[in-house]
């Protein structure tokens, strides 16, 4: 009798957490930064509360905002080989028919993605850059010297202090990676969490476990889709935010999304433990600094919630 009494006390605490933090941390919209705030404001205004906003005349002097056409990017990187995810239905890092799907790893010449970017070469398929782990500086590095190594307020409000062994120098370390994004509307992010500054926990999303699988190309040109057997199974939120199943997952209901538009020369910072849903209005180029999370409190606070979630579920 104790037992079920606790228990009810607990589904009745859980089923309260998503109204009581609406109230006391979210908010209605995604707030706009007129000016990039200071190392201090930023870690007290938006790091520590872990919200996120979009920030506007941070990186007008970036050389990339005026350079980056595809002319220039043809004439910088030409013919050289990078890696394109591809897919059928612009979903990399997806679940599709009860599988996790990766996208086809294909290398080929920059020049001639930028012709299917272009219309030059039509294709029923869809490309995109969207290799992680600092692609920019490690495929792209040619266009490194167009954007800034690191966002400095950022760098110093998330205390990446960097100091020399012999003790000479100290300086803010650099993002643990970099990244290079490019491709047409169609591509599009599926929703995930990353453990990251990057990038609101409302409810806790419990992730399936799916096997892990590869889009693979056949003879005729169609996509199959092939079975990673070695690969261990991959925890992934099958939810699709823009068409979302109740039936299968009700508590979504209780969710409320925040949506917001990044414009050319703007930034948004996505905090740690966001889930994210990212799509594009048109073709375009984004670059990201990936800031890894400091595991503390608020991820051990995460982590107890996540299992609570799921115990009550089981009960």
């Amino acid at each position: 009798m104790a037992e079920g009494a606790a228990l009810r006390a607990v589904r009745g605490c859980m089923a309260a957490f998503p109204r009581e933090a609406r109230e006391l941390g979210c908010v209605e919209s995604v707030p706009y930064l007129d000016r990039p705030p200071s190392p201090l404001e930023f870690y007290r205004e938006w790091v520590s509360p872990n919200k996120a906003c979009v920030i506007r005349n941070a990186i007008g002097h970036w050389p990339a905002l005026r350079k980056w056409t595809l002319a220039y990017l043809r004439e910088v990187v030409g013919p050289k080989v990078v890696s394109v995810a591809v897919t059928p239905n612009g979903y990399a890092d997806a679940v599709f028919q009860d599988r996790f799907v990766m996208p086809e790893e294909r290398q080929m010449p920059f020049m001639d993605f930028l012709d299917i970017v272009e219309k030059k070469v039509t294709s029923p398929n869809v490309f995109y850059v969207q290799k992680q782990c600092s692609n920019l500086t490690e495929e792209f590095p040619e266009l490194v010297c167009d954007v800034q190594p690191d966002i400095p307020w950022m760098s110093e409000a998330l205390g990446k202090l960097s100091v020399s062994p012999m003790l000479t120098k100290i300086c803010w370390k650099k993002p643990d990676a970099v990244n290079f994004w490019l491709g047409e509307s169609a591509a599009v992010t599926s929703l995930s969490q990353y453990y990251s500054q990057l990038g609101h926990l409302i409810f806790s999303m419990i992730p399936e476990l799916y096997q892990a699988a590869t889009y693979k190309v056949s003879e005729d040109g169609s996509f199959e889709v092939v079975d990673e057997k070695t690969a261990d199974k991959v925890p992934w939120i099958p939810l699709d935010p823009l068409n979302p199943n109740l039936e299968r997952y009700p508590e979504y209901a209780q969710a409320k999304p925040l949506q917001c538009t990044v414009k050319a020369g703007e930034m948004l910072y996505l905090p740690s433990l966001w889930f994210h849903h990212v799509r594009q209005s048109h073709g375009c180029i984004a670059v990201n600094y990936w800031y890894d999370m400091e595991y503390d409190l608020k991820y051990s606070y995460y982590q107890l919630l996540d299992c609570l979630t799921e115990a009550v579920k089981v009960l």
